[in-house]
């Protein structure tokens, strides 16, 4: 890491820059992308952060999530400052920062480096430069058909061009590849744990399309006539298709149209919206997508149950962190529908469950304790739909005050599942109900309490999201998780994550559970409990018991009907 510094730092004497910024994203905006060229520069492997190399320092900006792992990553050799402070940072001012216009908005270029300082776009990556990284780029696009999707992809183009004419504007350009995706009613294989097909769209207000992509990938595409052979092109030709295009403006989406796509489609066009109104057609889910959600949330829900059973019950005398998710991952293939993990599998024991995004490596992993608490987040892609789920488990009778923060975690999850959403109808005001019994003991975590989920997708989708800002109104099959927590740096961790999906019910609008998942009964202190909170909790273990005991055997069957 330390010769891929120097490298850098060389780099910039001859692109005379004071510094350089390597950001998380890729060229795509995606979360988990198999390119991570801020892993090579910081060895950070967090899904959020940004790096600035400067002649004499190193800065590694980064959320409260990963406080501790990028500590102990890059602590070295970066000094670790959490990423809201970059907004109007004085750290860099009058500085000529350098940056890939691939990897970057003018949005986030205003919001971090334009007040006070210059920037210089570079062409060419530098870290690139320094160290390319190879990837298997060939994984060709395939198709969904409706009873799949519920939604066959003219539909949703129709859709596309209405809010075009609506908005008075002759093309939207769709830069973010899980949203064209949604689109045309496509998956591809291009990123580690998603997927997302890496291409991009322009569609017109007539509803004519244009197809940024790798031919070889977009074969099966043709093939089925989802476009025309003169529709798609490389990416290469973007400039002169666009000088190529008739009209007067462009939306883009101001969250994945880089620096360098903005500046080719304003040389010719004026932008007249920044928003791309797929993100919130995609976020409602239709009955089928629910219904297969429903279907991949019972197989989850059968393994998961199984792994519990198992790690609680086994005889093995010594399970490393990496045995274990390696085992759940054991019975998640059992089942042909089983894919792949929907992100990397956060299994720490003991102190390593204080690191909210913790990664188990075999070299360095724990032994898990009989006294340890262990804290389990997980999902899975299956044909067809996207899990995550979260448990915290104890194998010895917990000390009191774990049990009352435990119990304040789980009041607070059950708050979100119970929430009206007729009466608190955002992120934000759902976000308080979670946070609220911990509060009042001066508790608090330093993450969202729930993010958007994809359907067989993206494990993390907007725009909605349960969190202290977000704003976006919650709707009718928007599905969510309901992750509250608490992190004791160096002693535990403990989360509780269920997905959920909204539902309509006789004028109310509520929650209901996807997850099928026992919550761990040892570590609640039932006399914390309400008896709304206690009738809640049977409730949910009656559901999960009567969706997934028939995929169970004897012994599970009879230690999950104890969960009742």
């Amino acid at each position: 890491m330390i010769r891929k510094i120097k490298a850098l730092k060389e780099k910039l004497k001859i692109y005379n820059i004071d510094g350089y910024v390597i950001p998380k994203n890729d060229d795509y905006f995606t979360e988990y992308s198999k390119i991570n060229r801020l892993k090579i520069i910081s060895n950070f492997s967090g899904s959020a952060g940004l790096a600035i190399i400067l002649k004499n320092k190193n800065y590694l900006f980064t959320d409260g999530r990963y406080t501790i792992q990028s500590q102990i990553e890059s602590g070295k050799n970066f000094k670790i400052i959490s990423y809201e402070k970059l907004i109007n940072c004085n750290l860099f001012k009058n500085l000529t920062l350098g940056i890939d216009p691939k990897l970057i908005t003018y949005n986030q270029a205003k919001k971090f480096f334009l007040k006070n300082n210059k920037i210089k776009f570079i062409d060419n990556n530098l870290i690139d430069e320094i160290e390319k990284q190879k990837i298997k780029d060939d994984f060709p696009f395939f198709t969904l058909n409706k009873d799949i999707v519920g939604e066959n992809y003219t539909s949703k183009i129709n859709k596309i061009s209405k809010y075009l004419k609506k908005n008075k504007s002759d093309y939207l350009f769709v830069s973010a590849p899980e949203n064209v995706a949604w689109i045309l009613n496509i998956r591809g294989g291009d990123g580690p744990n998603s997927p997302v097909p890496n291409c991009r769209l322009i569609i017109s207000k007539n509803k004519k399309l244009i197809l940024l992509s790798n031919a070889k990938k977009s074969k099966n595409l043709i093939k089925e006539k989802i476009i025309k052979s003169n529709e798609l092109i490389d990416i290469k030709d973007f400039s002169k298709k666009i000088f190529q295009l008739k009209g007067n403006n462009f939306i883009i989406d101001d969250k994945s149209c880089s620096v360098y796509f903005e500046d080719i489609i304003k040389s010719k066009f004026k932008i007249s919206k920044r928003e791309d109104p797929t993100y919130l057609l995609k976020a409602i889910k239709n009955k089928i997508e629910i219904k297969n959600m429903i279907n991949a949330h019972i197989a989850d829900g059968a393994a998961v149950t199984k792994f519990i059973y198992w790690i609680k019950n086994t005889s093995k005398k010594k399970i490393s962190e990496v045995q274990a998710q390696d085992k759940l991952e054991k019975f998640r293939k059992k089942n042909k529908n089983y894919l792949y993990p929907s992100f990397d599998t956060i299994a720490g024991s003991g102190k390593n469950g204080a690191i909210v995004h913790y990664r188990a490596k075999k070299e360095s992993c724990r032994i898990i304790g009989k006294k340890d608490i262990f804290l389990c987040d997980s999902g899975g892609q299956y044909k067809y739909g996207t899990t995550d789920v979260t448990r915290t488990i104890c194998f010895a009778k917990p000390k009191s005050t774990i049990k009352d923060i435990f119990t304040k975690v789980l009041k607070g999850h059950i708050a979100v599942a119970n929430t009206n959403l007729k009466k608190d109808n955002t992120g934000c005001k759902i976000d308080k109900r979670a946070r609220k019994f911990l509060k009042k003991s001066n508790l608090d975590y330093a993450h969202g309490t729930g993010h958007g989920v994809g359907f067989f997708l993206n494990v993390h989708e907007g725009p909605q999201s349960i969190s202290k800002i977000n704003k976006v109104k919650i709707k009718e099959g928007m599905i969510l998780s309901n992750e509250p927590g608490f992190y004791k740096k160096d002693h535990f961790g403990i989360r509780i994550e269920n997905l959920v999906f909204v539902k309509k019910s006789k004028n109310k609008m509520l929650f209901e559970n996807l997850t099928l998942a026992p919550i761990e009964k040892e570590l609640i202190n039932y006399k914390l409990l309400s008896s709304a909170e206690k009738n809640y909790l049977f409730k949910y273990h009656m559901n999960v018991y009567s969706k997934i005991s028939k995929y169970l055997n004897f012994n599970e069957r009879k230690w999950l009907a104890g969960f009742i």
